[in-house]
């Protein structure tokens, strides 16, 4: 379904929280080597807290389910979202746990590893979930990603479904799933890795990533958009398939540029625009913040958006 055209779209997020600890290298380390690096950064993160808050930036409506530990990570997530203006009282601190903790690599290029101890994001459940159903009710979108475990996962899309609302899934970091969870997603956006791994498959599978996309759709889910870095996203639908070419940008950090496009994707949306025209933007606000050092950082208001969205027509 596509939510009516609306000023303001309001977007419940199955949340996740990591602290990002951040240096820039200048080549992938040999086994065994110390290889120095620079520009180091501490700061939050995961997928969820991300596209929360760069979808409250663009302007929705935004409210978070996620789970912390009881440690200074914790403190500094609440003061985030907090300040970011996100409807965070579904944010729990778990006492005895860790907060999530994300080491992230970055290249000359921009491209980056990362390791993740997901921490109190493990503990989410799908009791967390239905204490929610209120904020999904009320909600126009619902999204969720995989750093919370499958069943709080597949919990947020059947009720989400259950009351009629847009259901948007973005599986990552992917795992091999039972294909019946995305019987409930109305739209799934793996990366082109991703697609691979959802489906048991190696991450170098040569097979054609449209192939791929279509036995997703095969699994249930109504659209399933590839996003391909540099080469754009790929729209597959079961009336056809739509590839959208990439901004030509310098690359600076691609660590959250995939966050940044699911939440553009999931406000425009909610304001309305077909899933094309939704893409179009989305692919503008992952180009944005690649070109910005540090996730949180790199997210753009509304304004940003439109000026950069401006400059690079």
């Amino acid at each position: 379904m596509t939510p009516a055209r609306q000023a303001i779209p309001k977007i419940f997020f199955l949340g996740s929280y990591n602290e990002g600890l951040t240096i820039r290298v200048p080549r992938m380390p040999a086994l065994g080597e110390s290889l120095p690096g620079d520009s180091f950064d501490m700061g939050p993160g995961g997928k969820g807290s991300n596209q929360a808050i760069a979808a409250a930036r663009l302007g929705a409506q935004v409210s978070l389910l996620a789970c912390v530990g009881d440690d200074i990570f914790a403190d500094r997530a609440l003061q985030l979202y907090a300040r970011e203006g996100i409807a965070a009282d579904k944010a729990h601190r778990l006492p005895g746990a860790h907060t999530g903790i994300g080491f992230v690599n970055v290249l000359p290029d921009g491209e980056n590893w990362i390791t993740v101890d997901l921490g109190a994001n493990l503990l989410m459940t799908a009791d967390h979930v239905r204490d929610c159903e209120a904020l999904i009710r009320g909600s126009d979108i619902v999204m969720a990603q995989f750093e919370a475990p499958p069943a709080p996962v597949a919990e947020a899309m059947a009720l989400g479904r259950a009351h009629g609302k847009l259901t948007i899934c973005n599986p990552a970091p992917a795992r091999p799933v039972d294909p019946a969870m995305f019987a409930d997603v109305d739209i799934l956006t793996p990366n082109a890795t991703e697609a691979r791994i959802l489906l048991g498959l190696p991450p170098g599978d040569p097979s054609p990533t449209e192939a791929l996309a279509r036995r997703l759709l095969d699994s249930g889910a109504g659209t399933v958009i590839v996003t391909l870095g540099e080469r754009g996203a790929l729209i597959v639908s079961r009336d056809g398939a739509t590839h959208i070419p990439a901004l030509a940008i310098d690359a600076v950090d691609v660590t959250g540029a995939g966050d940044s496009f699911n939440a553009a994707l999931a406000v425009f949306l909610g304001e309305g625009l077909s899933i094309e025209a939704a893409v179009r933007r989305a692919v503008v606000s992952g180009a944005y913040t690649a070109t910005r050092l540090g996730v949180i950082d790199g997210l753009p208001t509304r304004a940003e958006y439109q000026r950069f969205a401006a400059a690079t027509r």
